[in-house]
This record gives C-alpha cells, sequence and structure tokens, in this order.
C-alpha cells in the first residue's frame, strides 16, 4: 500500500506497508485527514517517521501520540521537541520486517532527514518532482550535497515528496532547461491529473532526472543560482 492522504492546502501524508503487514506513516501535519482516511480503510499503523520540524509537518503529532501511544515516532534531532520518541539522524531503523534507511539531507532545515523503504523515497521537502525545497538555513552547500545524496539512488526509486508542488516547478522547469520535452509532456500529465483532483505524485528518480534541472545541477554554484531563481519565479 502506498497512499499520499492530502493535508492542508498542499501537503500530503504518506501511508506506506506491505500487503498484509502494518503500515508506516510519513509526517502528520494535520490529524484529522488521516483519522478519516483510517475509518473507511482500517489499518494496523507500525511507526510515525517525520522529515523535519516545521509545523506543516508535525502540528498532528501531539495527537497522534494521544490515540495511538503505544506507537514509536521517529525523526531528526531537531524533532525531539516535537514528539520524536526515536531520535534518528542516519543510518537504519529497524522495525519488524522492514529495514529504513535514514539518510541525512539537511538544508531546508538543518536536521531534516529522507527515509527510504523497500525502494520507495519519502523524502519530505528536500526533493520535490521537478524541484528542491526553498533553504530556510541559507546553508546552500549542504542542501546541494542533500540532493546529490538522494541523486545516486536508483532510477526505479519511488519519490514521494511532501507536497503538491508538481505543476508550478514543471513551469520553473520549462523555463531553465535545454531539453523541454519531457517536462512539456510531464505537465500535461500532471493538469489531467489535478483536474480530476488526483495526486501528481509519487515519481520516480529517473523521471526526475529528466525534469529535475536542481537533479541536473553539476556545481554548487549552479545549484545556488537556480534555487534563487526560484525562490523569484
Amino acid at each position: 500500500m502506498l497512499v499520499p492522504i492530502p493535508a492542508l492546502n498542499d501537503n500530503y501524508i504518506w501511508l506506506y506497508g506491505r500487503e498484509k503487514s502494518a503500515q508506516i506513516v510519513i509526517d502528520m501535519p494535520d490529524i484529522s485527514p488521516f483519522l478519516a482516511f483510517l475509518a473507511e480503510n482500517p489499518t494496523k499503523i507500525t511507526a510515525l517517521l517525520l522529515t523535519h520540524n516545521h509545523s506543516d509537518h508535525v502540528a498532528g503529532v501531539p495527537e497522534f501520540k494521544r490515540l495511538f501511544p503505544d506507537v514509536p515516532v521517529f525523526g531528526p534531532t531537531e524533532c525531539a521537541d516535537f514528539g520524536a520518541t526515536q531520535i534518528v539522524d542516519e543510518g537504519e531503523i529497524k522495525l519488524g520486517d522492514y529495514c529504513i534507511q535514514v539518510i541525512p539531507t539537511g538544508g531546508h532545515t538543518a536536521n531534516h532527514v529522507s527515509y527510504v523503504v523497500d525502494g520507495h523515497l519519502f523524502c519530505g521537502d528536500t526533493l520535490f518532482s521537478a524541484g528542491c525545497g526553498r533553504v530556510f538555513t541559507g546553508d546552500y552547500a549542504q542542501m546541494f550535497a542533500s540532493v546529490q545524496r538522494l541523486n545516486q539512488l536508483a532510477d526505479d526509486t519511488i519519490v514521494c515528496p511532501a507536497h503538491e508542488y508538481t505543476s508550478s516547478n514543471l513551469a520553473f522547469a520549462e523555463s531553465v532547461l535545454v531539453e523541454k520535452s519531457a517536462v512539456q509532456n510531464q505537465q500535461v500529465l500532471v493538469q489531467k491529473l489535478r483536474a480530476q483532483n488526483k495526486a501528481s505524485l509519487p515519481t520516480t528518480l529517473g523521471l526526475e532526472r529528466q525534469i529535475n534541472p536542481f537533479l541536473q545541477a553539476k556545481t554548487l554554484e549552479e545549484f545556488t543560482a537556480l534555487r534563487k531563481a526560484k525562490d523569484a519565479f
């Protein structure tokens, strides 16, 4: 099971799990849509994973912990004051039959992390389809290194970002990439999906390498210039 549960204006709460297994939840901006989904699709929850400490990712954690007191909440150091009960900045999480890789992906926030499980990348606000997160820390070198780290994963990695930003990101990508055909084709598909109120996500890393200018950036200077241009786009 892989489900993006819409929350707030453009967030997604991701729910992932193998068939007949307990499910993993990634980020909790708002408990209400999550509970509504569970009411119609009852399932056991084995863990909540937090990517970073921004309120649109952790605001629902206190209520989650009240309702699911036995479910561990994993997150980076910066989430210690926002409900994380197990601090993980890198390495692996052994969770029943799941082995979850924790990848440091700071830059959007200082201690942001991403998670890989069964070929699925849950990257919070580090990587978006056709884009990347704003560098609120001001540390572009850290963000560039984080994006490059994710760029080492396999083409068939299923990428699950935390926001529905694809259409606007594609518009920026079309304005800066020399080869535009893949971007234009993806924009047609995304427009159809969004017109039907369907998520444009997940994506794959192979596709992202064709449409995401930040994955194509070869140097820190190029990456920084792109990120600043996107900020003003």
